[in-house]
């Protein structure tokens, strides 16, 4: 597997490597101790991430999901404190959140785009009565083909969660995709959430990372949560400095998408295959073949050199990322157009990666 060309691995954009810009910045990174405060690349990079979410603080963290776990236990008051959001987010599906955080995850319906159903959010908020609230909406909806969610949704969802009381965070982890997709500053897509999660490390490219952003206060509390976790990196200044190599680039996820929707039209020609068409396009394309169940068709294609992640209800995902080529196109198209086989009736299973 590994001799497979990696511009037909479409397994998800954390597939990026480092490149030679991104080494060189990190070889030439000023460091300091990050658990100290005092690293001047960090500390350059959380100031750009505070920016550029239009919040007044950052906190750079390793990973998303450690993100989004510190942000619940930042807002969250106590243990009765329940965690609402869609069944098919990121946080509800493949993360611990609600079991390490210690609050009551409440899963609610989502519409097609990927948003939460009003009527379903707002019950589950009566249904609380004086419980403490968290809120998390998702942008994009990775499990709804990517689609990237407007300012406007996301400032409808938030300001019903607020009429309860709720704090809302916003889970970014392709929130520069939206952005793109939607032609707007970041900071628009952030307006309405209390704490944000930004990945660096997906379509971005960079090689590890997010940020949380927030209040000050909101910050601070995370930094004593994230050094209690272990998620304190000392010298990371040198993975800060690929990270803000990386915002560079933010305005190129445009290249990435425009490829995806050329991969979602070559997809479609193949008889019998069905292609999610998301009302605002990104960086994912989702299918399935008929007859196919997810594992047959990842198997199947990946003989052919062509790897994608399995999904739920027969789906697989590519996620289209700065190192893949045009060229891959005619190939990923011709590798579906094989596959129209024999029947198979294995079961589906489920995605835990971003």
């Amino acid at each position: 597997m590994n001799a497979r060309p990696l511009f037909l691995d479409f397994r998800s954009d954390t597939r990026t490597r480092p490149d030679a810009a991104m080494r060189a910045a990190m070889a030439a990174a000023a460091v300091g101790d990050d658990a100290y405060g005092d690293d001047p690349t960090v500390l350059e990079l959380e100031a750009e991430g505070a920016r550029l979410t239009g919040k007044q603080a950052a906190l750079f963290l390793p990973s998303s999901t450690m993100a989004n776990l510190v942000a619940v236990l930042a807002a969250a008051p106590g243990a009765d404190t329940r965690l609402v959001t869609g069944t098919d987010t990121h946080i509800a599906r493949f993360e611990s959140v609600h079991r390490l955080g210690g609050v009551q995850l409440v899963a609610v319906a989502q519409r097609d785009d990927g948003s939460p159903e009003p009527a379903a959010l707002a019950q589950a908020l009566d249904d609380s009565r004086e419980q403490p609230l968290i809120v998390s909406l998702e942008n994009t909806c990775m499990l709804h083909a990517g689609n990237a969610l407007d300012a406007a949704t996301t400032q409808r969802l938030a300001g019903l969660a607020r009429q309860h009381g709720a704090h809302v965070h916003l889970d970014g982890a392709r929130l520069a995709n939206a952005a793109v997709a939607w032609q707007v500053p970041v900071r628009t897509l952030a307006a309405a959430a209390d704490s944000v999660t930004f990945c660096l490390a997906k379509g971005l490219g960079a090689p590890v990372g997010s940020l949380l952003c927030g209040s000050a206060a909101f910050v601070d509390r995370s930094r004593e949560l994230r050094l209690e976790l272990g998620g304190t990196m000392h010298q990371a200044g040198v993975v800060a400095a690929a990270a803000l190599v990386a915002l560079e680039r933010l305005p190129r996820l445009a290249d990435d998408h425009a490829l995806a929707a050329e991969l979602a039209a070559g997809l479609a020609s193949v008889p019998g295959a069905e292609v999610a068409a998301p009302p605002r396009r990104t960086n994912i394309v989702t299918v399935r073949m008929a007859g196919l169940d997810a594992a047959e068709l990842q198997r199947r294609l990946a003989s052919q050199g062509v790897l994608v992640l399995p999904l739920d209800r027969g789906h697989v995902r590519f996620v289209v990322h700065r190192e893949h080529q045009a060229a891959a196109v005619p190939v990923v198209v011709g590798a579906l157009a094989g596959e129209r086989l024999a029947p198979v009736t294995a079961g589906q299973p489920a995605s835990s990666s971003r």
